[in-house]
């Protein structure tokens, strides 16, 4: 009995120690919502190139609840259909999206493809998610503000 409590009293020293050194991240809940792509972000190595808005009559909506993802993307000229489903993790700064299906433009990517990671910038209004290269450098984001 007086080593079970000498364990457990180790125990929550440590879980107490590792909490001040590395705090619970609220991104996850942060991220919650719906958001609304608002243009993106061309790099070269981790500098921004280009800054592209999107186009009159695009419109690109995410919905992220407790533990999954939807995205639906129109394109007025366009007339194949872009969505997904799926779920995700949001970290301190990781965003990574498992899309179980879509449409069916988005099932021949899902085919070959179906996890999605991306470096996370986040505040409570807006977030950019960035693609990263194998060596770590940005190379596009999609950056969206905050709809509700």
């Amino acid at each position: 009995m007086k080593l079970s409590l000498i364990t457990l009293l180790f125990l929550i020293s440590i879980s107490s120690s590792t909490n001040q050194i590395f705090p619970k991240q609220d991104n996850d809940e942060l991220i919650i919502g719906t958001w609304e792509l608002q243009g993106f972000y061309h790099y070269d190595g981790n500098e921004i190139t280009d800054t592209v808005p999107t186009t009159d009559g695009y419109r690109q909506i995410k919905m992220y609840t407790k533990d999954h993802v939807m995205w639906t993307r129109y394109v007025p000229k366009d007339s194949i259909e872009w969505f997904g489903y799926g779920s995700y993790v949001a970290s301190e700064n990781q965003l990574i999206e498992t899309l179980e299906y879509g449409s069916e433009s988005m099932m021949n990517v899902i085919d070959t493809l179906r996890i999605f990671t991306f470096e996370l910038q986040i505040s409570e209004n807006e977030y950019s998610q960035i693609t990263v290269d194998e060596e770590g450098n940005r190379i596009f984001s999609e950056n969206y503000k905050r709809i509700e």
